[in-house]
């Protein structure tokens, strides 16, 4: 039988062809044709966008000083960059996790965790160089165009077979901010950032210094993460292999010797640190601080208590309790007071329409409402606990469900306990609830790493954490006069 073309497939082939070659630009890095769907407008447009959603999740670190530096940095960076007219913005975000990454349009973003294990103007110009090469080459933005034209694809075919298929393009950057965006794209950007380095007075061998420190610090989170049952995170510029045995690495990075601009490059040691003392360090008690079984909130001035096996994880937007094996989960948020109205009617608002069995919890001092009412999870149907304390002008709304709905009465006790914890700080309490700092000292002949992990408010791993803070990791220790990066 001859071969018989689909009429009705012709079409939706053509437009396809049609949008790959509508989409190609030249790539300021290479030169090249590139497959992309959007101009530099709608590159920076698009940035601006995402920029906002991003210091939404992820709240800005409150030191101006700090983001003048880097900020000052990232510009001398960007300006020998392949797009020196782009604007770029640089950003330091207030979490510990080790990372940095790029938005297109030049919205570059550093966390203070990553910033806590440099120890270096160089290293921080090598990561922030990194950054700005995948922005130079538009990786994002070829992802995107990639990621568009897949969904233009899969919406034709879904017009034409009744096959649907989407893509969530804010999940293309979110995930090259986790896992990287491949190899050969990593190593473009070691090989840019380099450059850069050169061309700004710094050693372009910062670059493999900086991925050497973040390297040792991902081998230790990886180890903290098996024996705590989790998974490791990590800055995505490392590859599996160490720097020192990374051929290709040295080798992209090596060619920016050529363009060194002076014998004596800048290292920056002494002013990189000065900017660092005072710097959070682990968790923010702006966020609030989690010590053993209890949550403490300095700025909101509360305390709560949780049943010893129970997991906190302390989200942007919430806190959350998780009984072992998951069997039940108590979530707690808060918001502004709205005057005039009543725990209960705020419990309304919320969403809880018709709450039954309401009563007031005991709580002296605090307005409160607690009830019970339907609601869906994603393991079903289930009848929640639902509590409203009021204190001052907030107002907390703390939720929990049993995953099993014969186990909701057996939690029911522990839901109610939490809420009547709750209670202002002691003075005591205010310390246990106030943050670590990053501090400076100056080693002697007799300082070694062992008397200062016995000394350091660092609970678990010390030794480990001050070896990886001042890069001698695993087994280094201090020369007298040298400065040295503590946690008090």
């Amino acid at each position: 039988m001859r071969f018989k073309i689909n009429s009705i497939l012709i079409t939706p082939l053509l437009l396809l062809l049609a949008l790959v070659l509508q989409g190609c630009a030249t790539n300021p890095v290479t030169g090249k044709q590139d497959f992309v769907l959007m101009s530099e407008d709608e590159e920076v447009s698009l940035g601006q966008k995402y920029h906002q959603q991003i210091t939404l999740e992820m709240p800005v670190y409150d030191d101006s000083a700090l983001h003048s530096y880097v900020n000052e940095v990232g510009q001398r960076i960007a300006k020998a960059s392949h797009r020196p007219g782009l604007t770029f913005k640089f950003t330091v975000i207030d979490s510990d996790t080790v990372n940095a990454f790029a938005l297109p349009g030049g919205y570059i973003y550093i966390t203070r965790g990553i910033l806590a294990y440099l120890n270096s103007e160089a290293e921080l110009a090598a990561v922030l160089g990194h950054e700005v090469g995948h922005v130079t080459a538009r990786h994002s933005v070829r992802q995107h165009s990639a990621a568009t034209a897949t969904s233009v694809a899969g919406a034709i075919l879904g017009a034409t077979t009744g096959i649907s298929a989407s893509q969530d393009l804010f999940n293309v950057f979110g995930k090259a901010m986790l896992s990287g965006y491949g190899r050969e794209h990593e190593l473009e950007s070691d090989r840019l950032g380099a450059q850069y380095l050169a061309r700004t007075g710094y050693d372009p061998q910062a670059m493999i210094e900086v991925i050497g420190v973040l390297k040792n610090q991902e081998l230790f989170e990886r180890e903290r993460a098996r024996a705590e049952g989790r998974e490791a995170r990590a800055y995505h510029g490392v590859f599996a292999s160490h720097p020192e045995n990374d051929r290709r690495l040295q080798e992209v990075v090596g060619e920016a010797e050529a363009l060194k601009t002076t014998t004596r490059p800048r290292v920056g040691r002494e002013i990189f640190l000065d900017h660092l003392d005072g710097l959070a360090f682990g968790a923010s008690e702006n966020d609030g601080m989690v010590v053993d079984n209890r949550f403490y909130h300095k700025p909101l001035d509360f305390r709560l208590d949780f049943a010893k096996n129970w997991t906190l994880g302390n989200r942007p937007d919430r806190l959350v309790a998780t009984a072992p094996n998951q069997a039940a989960i108590m979530e707690i948020m808060v918001a502004e007071r709205p005057p005039g109205v009543t725990p209960r009617q705020f419990m309304q608002q919320q969403g809880v329409k018709k709450p039954l069995r309401g009563e007031t919890l005991k709580l002296k001092g605090f307005d409160t409402y607690a009830a019970v009412s339907p609601l869906k999870t994603g393991f079903g149907q289930r009848n929640a606990r639902f509590i409203v304390l009021f204190d001052k002008n907030h107002a907390y709304m703390f939720t929990g469900v049993s995953r099993s709905a014969d186990n909701q009465n057996l939690f029911d006790g522990q839901f109610k306990d939490v809420a009547r914890s709750f209670q202002r700080l002691s003075a005591e309490e205010k310390k246990l609830a106030t943050g670590l700092k990053v501090r400076l000292t100056k080693a002697t002949a007799k300082t070694r790493f062992a008397a200062l992990a016995a000394k350091s408010p660092i609970r678990e791993y010390a030794d480990a954490e001050l070896r990886l803070l001042n890069d001698m990791y695993p087994s280094g220790e201090p020369s007298a006069g040298q400065t040295l990066k503590v946690v008090r």
